[in-house]
């Protein structure tokens, strides 16, 4: 489904005149606003392939109707986001969910919306019908090598694939690990996926990078094999150039400082990139800003401050993407909102008065530098979001412009009530 553009001109036109009245107040307050709405119109969010259809947890799964069946489906709603938002270019793929046997008609669909393909991701987690081995007890840091070997190639596979569409990264997310105590020797467990990964990378293209995600617990709950971002720098400082730590907002133990952990992975020029969600309790794979907005600020904080000291471009140095699961919510509602969220909060980080902080904070003003973030916090920096948007053509407020034009009732109606996305 696309919307007309004239639908999006009339919403428009009924805003208009409010958003002008907000953006007036808000950019006298913000000394910066204008290199604040060029950066935000330059900034994509990748959207994640699985995240297109109804989440589920192991107690059941409550399809919404009108899910994407297949990657030209999926495509076909990423559009209808970037449409609506601006902000949504990027494709995170991921395989064998998504392969393709027409890559030329993936990629002119892809160009038909204004997408590009993000990194790429392999799926070493799961058993496929067909493949020789079982994953159930590992994959790169398998105790038999033919499983190893098998989850080498299938990571080669997805490369080859990700050149085919111009990705240039691969994210390697492994469920590895133990249950139990004595079940595994973590000392071989980590050999085995270190040389694991090493062939995986010598087969990256020169321009190519690799990205290794960690999580501290499950589907292991007693170890896990690449736990948090020390074993995750680990793998990439031995690996080389090409590999990076991404981080996934998830993937912590509660209560860590994730804003700390970026910081310095930024310092060590090792941070790759981001899965943005939220969570109350674990991995919850809740929308992004929805529980815990002011550390997604904070977050941000420390990328803007430490992409400026590296002279980094912050749309194209650091891979941005989704990942989440919409058990309740509309898929598409649910990314519009994280997107959205992710957009303040980058908004609200580049309006941080940072040579004050830096006073601050060399003068050991403690009150001072709280109150600097939190008045960047709790600064309303939402017109700038929308009149970004709307400078790209974009809704003044998708959400809104969404639900008025019926977006999930045209897609039942042509794909049907009865729909399971492909992937979980």
């Amino acid at each position: 489904m696309k919307l007309e553009q004239h639908q999006i001109t009339s919403h428009n036109e009924r805003l208009f005149s409010r958003h002008q009245q907000q953006l007036a107040y808000v950019t006298t307050e913000i000394q910066n606003s204008a290199l604040i709405l060029q950066k935000l119109t330059d900034f994509q969010i990748g959207i994640p392939s699985w995240a297109l259809g109804t989440g589920g947890t192991r107690f059941g799964r409550f399809s919404l109707g009108g899910e994407p069946g297949n990657i030209e489906e999926k495509l076909e709603d990423i559009g209808l986001l970037h449409q609506l938002n601006a902000s949504s270019a990027a494709v995170s793929l991921h395989i064998p969910w998504d392969s393709t046997s027409n890559v030329p008609a993936i990629k002119a669909i892809a160009s038909q919306y204004g997408l590009n393909f993000d990194a790429m991701n392999s799926n070493t987690f799961q058993d496929q019908p067909d493949q020789p081995q079982s994953y159930k007890f590992g994959s790169l840091q398998h105790v038999d090598k033919a499983v190893r070997q098998q989850a080498i190639a299938h990571n080669i596979e997805v490369i080859r694939q990700g050149v085919e569409l111009g990705s240039k990264a691969l994210t390697i997310w492994l469920a590895d690990g133990s249950c139990f105590p004595g079940q595994l020797n973590f000392r071989k467990a980590f050999q085995n996926t270190l040389e694991s990964l090493q062939e995986i990378y010598a087969a990256l293209p020169a321009d190519w990078k690799v990205f290794v995600e960690y999580k501290a617990f499950e589907p292991n709950f007693y170890s896990t094999t690449v736990g948090d971002w020390g074993q995750s720098l680990l793998y990439a400082n031995k690996l080389g150039p090409k590999a990076f730590t991404l981080v996934d907002l998830g993937h912590h133990l509660p209560n860590a400082n994730i804003e700390q952990i970026v910081s310095l992975l930024l310092m060590e020029g090792k941070l790759g990139g981001f899965h943005f969600n939220d969570s109350k309790y674990g991995d919850d794979d809740l929308t992004a800003g929805c529980m815990k907005p002011y550390q997604l600020f904070l977050i941000f904080n420390e990328l803007v401050e430490g992409m400026d000291q590296r002279g980094m471009n912050h749309t194209k140095d650091l891979a941005w993407m989704i990942d989440a699961s919409h058990n309740v919510k509309d898929p598409l509602e649910d990314l519009l909102q994280s997107v959205e969220a992710i957009m303040i909060a980058y908004a609200q980080a580049l309006s941080v008065d940072r040579a004050a902080l830096v006073q601050a904070q060399a003068e050991n003003d403690v009150v001072r530098c709280q109150e600097i973030l939190q008045h960047a916090f709790r600064t309303d920096v939402r017109p700038l979001v929308a009149e970004a948007r709307l400078r790209a053509g974009a809704a003044l407020s998708p959400l809104t412009l969404y639900r008025e034009s019926q977006v999930r009732k045209e897609l039942i109606r042509n794909r049907g009530n009865k729909t399971i996305a492909t992937g979980l």
